[in-house]
């Protein structure tokens, strides 16, 4: 069992989960099975009631475990599925604890930190880690946070379990300097080192993010500071895109170091395919321009898993997508068609895609976007809610259904053609009535999305609780609302589309979560092909 420990300090917003995913990514190409886990000191039984304003989005791992987005960044830089066991809380530990104290697996002892806490925390890791080559774990927040004591406490233990040829810490670290002076300063990163220090923790590599070069001479003085090798010194200075991240530490011969400690001696990272998609980033044939219709208009980020999964499409079409964030007041009024149809015209939109969210919010407005792209075939693309509202859409215009909407905001309809299912009304414990999980589904044979997808059989992760009510599924394939995609028992509606439209897709999925650079998810993809098409 082989392990890397990644810690930071200064301030927070390192991108500490960048440094994890190239390591990963580096070694996982030097032909080695790895597993990444992410240490999360908070005391939610997940993140799903966190705010996206400070965790950005919620991600949902393929076994329905909902955490904060840095296990999808590590799936995205990987190309492989992580699971709840690669996600350590407070909760989850102390929670194990306390049930073992009930069950008097501790009986006659006295429960405390160390030794019981800090054995749970090892016992997670060494769970998963036993059947993997390198696992890499992050500890999250900086070393200075007294959440983390208990966890770096735990992975000090490790070096002295495992013995130190089996265990290697990395520090990510920032380098300053102040807009007034011409010095970098490395006094935070001697303090940070200190500090890791006290908790008898010596970092055998440290990563120092920075925004100008470091000279030898600096180099040698921090190496002499820190007590760390000059070689494993590593400069990571700001980039264009996170993917080129990778290529900037194998540069540094990041890869070898690790692989030499660790007597993997002949391994060689490959990164050629890698490097070619990023240089597709950098060097774009083409522009178009995508409208994403947002509600957390405050903050980019709480989309980021939809934003990296066009850069995805982007890099495997070398077409450069132009995002215009759209708040959807833009959509409240009567003059929002004559509007959009000017955008059209000045090819200032090619195509509409609405990410997920919660909440009765705007809908009434957004339902003019889906009239819009409807009846001018714009290429358009709505996940999880809005996949509903769609539906809500058509029901009322094309169907006929004026009263048509959804239980989840109005409960007294004439037409509730989203609605909670039956077996779910009378949970009250509302975590229950999530559907979290990679979930199966049938395409049918002739629709759109099965050509997409280049399959028959396929599995998205979803995040939701409200379905497209099965009394109206009939009424919807009769005025020609093609429901594409189903659950294996035929009851739920997970895809829609439209025949004569170039692209009108909405997916009760979310398909983001399942996107990598090196592999597009096939409805962004297609999505950014229909735009180009378009635009035409």
């Amino acid at each position: 069992m082989k392990l890397i420990f990644v810690t930071g300090w200064t301030v927070s917003g390192l991108w500490k989960w960048i440094s994890t995913a190239s390591i990963a990514k580096l070694l996982q190409n030097s032909w080695l099975n790895i597993w990444v886990v992410k240490m999360d000191p908070y005391l939610q039984v997940d993140a799903g009631t966190m705010s996206p304003y400070e965790h950005w989005e919620v991600f949902v791992t393929k076994d329905g475990w909902e955490t904060d987005l840095d296990l999808w960044n590590y799936e995205r830089f990987l190309w492989k599925s992580l699971s709840k066991q690669s996600n350590i809380t407070t909760w989850k530990v102390y929670q194990n604890v306390i049930n073992k104290e009930r069950a008097w697996e501790y009986l006659w002892q006295t429960v405390q930190i160390i030794p019981h806490i800090t054995n749970e925390i090892k016992d997670n890791i060494s769970l998963v880690a036993k059947e993997h080559d390198i696992t890499i774990i992050e500890v999250w927040w900086t070393v200075w946070d007294i959440e983390s004591l208990p966890f770096l406490e735990a992975i000090r233990q490790f070096k002295r379990d495992l013995w130190q040829e089996n265990v290697f810490y990395v520090h990510v670290a920032l380098l300053l300097k102040l807009d007034f002076s011409w010095e970098i300063k490395t006094k935070p990163i001697q303090h940070t080192i200190v500090k890791l220090r006290e908790y008898w923790i010596q970092s055998n590599m440290l990563i120092c993010r920075t925004s100008e070069d470091i000279s030898s001479k600096l180099i040698d003085k921090i190496s002499m500071l820190c007590d760390i090798d000059s070689e494993n010194i590593i400069e990571w200075r700001d980039v264009s895109t996170i993917y080129e991240v990778p290529k900037k530490l194998k540069d540094q011969d990041v890869d070898k170091k690790i692989l030499k400690y660790f007597w993997y001696k002949d391994n060689i990272s490959k990164m050629d395919d890698w490097n070619e998609l990023v240089s597709w980033i950098s060097n774009p044939i083409k522009n178009i321009t995508i409208w994403i219709v947002w509600k957390y208009t405050e903050f980019q980020d709480t989309y980021k898993s939809i934003t990296e999964a066009i850069i995805h499409a982007w890099a495997r079409n070398a077409i450069k997508v132009n995002i215009n964030w759209i708040d959807s007041e833009l959509l409240q009024n009567d003059s929002y068609e004559s509007k959009l149809k000017r955008f059209v015209e000045e090819e200032k939109l090619n195509a509409i895609l609405i990410p997920g969210w919660f909440g009765p919010r705007w809908i009434e407005w957004m339902i003019n976007a889906v009239t819009f792209a409807r009846k001018f075939n714009v290429p358009f693309l709505w996940i999880c809610l809005w996949m509903q509202v769609a539906v809500i859409e058509y029901a009322r215009n094309v169907c006929k259904l004026k009263k048509a909407g959804s239980s989840e905001f109005e409960n007294k309809l004439e037409s509730k053609v989203i609605d909670i299912m039956n077996d779910q009304k009378n949970i009250k414990n509302k975590w229950w009535t999530m559907r979290l999980w990679a979930y199966d589904a049938i395409l049918i044979k002739w629709s759109l999305a099965s050509k997409l997808y280049g399959t028959t059989k396929i599995s998205e992760r979803h995040r939701h609780r409200y379905e497209v009510n099965p009394d109206y599924h009939s009424t919807l394939e009769k005025w020609w609302l093609v429901l594409s995609w189903k659950s294996p028992d035929d009851k739920l509606v997970e895809f829609i589309e439209l025949e004569n439209h170039p692209y009108f897709i909405a997916t009760q999925a979310h398909p983001e979560f399942k996107s990598s650079l090196e592999n597009p998810h096939p409805l962004f993809l297609w999505l950014i092909k229909a735009a180009i098409q378009f635009e035409k």
